[in-house]
């Protein structure tokens, strides 16, 4: 393995575009926060994010754009409830060509009284279908991008958030799975991922055909710590139960981190190298199967809050990743190949 490389030289390597991509300025409103990102089949990059007065605002919406052609179309309103906040989208494209968007309904005043609703479109998120409930249990949600796994399924990342409290993740969120055949078309749960101050917001990648890891967010509040890690947990039987939640060495804000599976089979965790800021925005590479990151560089820092890193790899070997700032009004997107972190030219 490579030594680490000196964090000063990390830093001064070119090699990372950051693009803002939306801000107060859209007709979206001020708000946006969190977005998501899929490569379709054509190549046209789609993102989605949902905005409005504020989080907590009535009315707020998910709204798409798609980059074709080198530019980023108009934002258009892909869902929005009648009667309750909307949040949270996942946008993606599955291997049979049909694209899936997840969001969160939320009918009362916190987080933990969301669900989950689902549209798919047939024809490359020109067009979507009526929404469905993909969950019906109180404080389900979705952040995460789901995963193929080996056999074919999909393997969506959601959790349970309690509490009913906008400042304080309950101590019993837990994250868990689920489990789409496409074959025969139906849906199952893993077991759930629980931690000390609780888990939420999963992230997973397949190592190999049985051994899954997945990072979580911790629960908890907000403000100064002095104590608030990234939470890990695995499986061992394909994704199906998981281990209990235990704290890593990498700090967390409360804030929500990314991982994902590269082509070459590293491995690229994105999150917010501090307990209290969410800033910087540090991506780091493992190249030994989880087992160390030997490599890590800010894409994103200094007075500002670099939050909901969402990261893909695209056809072409790129790694994009989409993330809000300035308070939650602006959409950023980086592009880099994994090169610009290790420093090497290493596949």
């Amino acid at each position: 393995m490579m030594p680490l490389l000196p964090f000063l030289f990390l830093l001064s390597m070119p090699g990372v575009h950051i693009d803002r991509l939306f801000g107060p300025e859209t007709d979206t409103g001020r708000y946006k926060h969190p977005a998501s990102i899929t490569e379709l089949a054509n190549g046209d990059l789609f993102l989605a994010w949902y905005g409005g007065a504020g989080e907590y605002a009535p009315g707020t919406a998910v709204w798409g754009s798609r980059l074709s052609a080198g530019k980023w179309g108009a934002p258009l309103k892909l869902a929005q409830d009648p009667f309750y906040s909307t949040g949270n989208p996942v946008v993606w494209q599955a291997p049979d060509g049909r694209v899936w968007l997840w969001y969160v309904v939320r009918p009362g005043s916190t987080w933990s009284t969301s669900r989950i609703a689902v549209k798919i479109s047939n024809d490359g998120a020109q067009t979507w279908s009526d929404t469905s409930m993909q969950t019906f249990e109180e404080g389900t949600m979705v952040r995460g991008k789901p995963i193929v796994l080996a056999n074919g399924d999909y393997l969506l990342p959601v959790w349970k958030e309690t509490g009913n409290d906008r400042e304080i993740v309950g101590a019993d969120t837990g994250s868990f799975f689920l489990r789409y055949d496409p074959r025969a078309k139906k849906w199952s749960e893993s077991t759930r991922i629980h931690a000390k101050i609780g888990a939420l917001q999963p992230a997973v990648v397949q190592v190999d055909d049985n051994y899954l890891v997945a990072y979580c967010r911790r629960g908890g509040g907000y403000g100064k710590q002095t104590r608030g890690y990234i939470i890990r947990s695995e499986s061992h039987d394909g994704g199906k139960t998981w281990s209990e939640g235990t704290e890593t060495a990498m700090p967390n804000p409360n804030a929500a981190v990314d991982f994902l599976k590269l082509q070459n089979g590293h491995l690229l965790l994105v999150y917010n190298d501090s307990m209290s800021d969410r800033s910087p925005l540090t991506v780091a590479i493992s190249n030994d199967g989880d087992k160390s990151y030997a490599w890590r560089r800010n894409i994103a820092e200094g007075k500002n809050s670099f939050a909901y890193p969402y990261a893909i790899q695209t056809r072409d070997g790129k790694i994009h990743i989409v993330y809000t700032s300035d308070q939650r009004s602006v959409i950023n997107h980086a592009v880099f190949d994994e090169s610009a972190i290790t420093g090497t030219d290493r596949k």
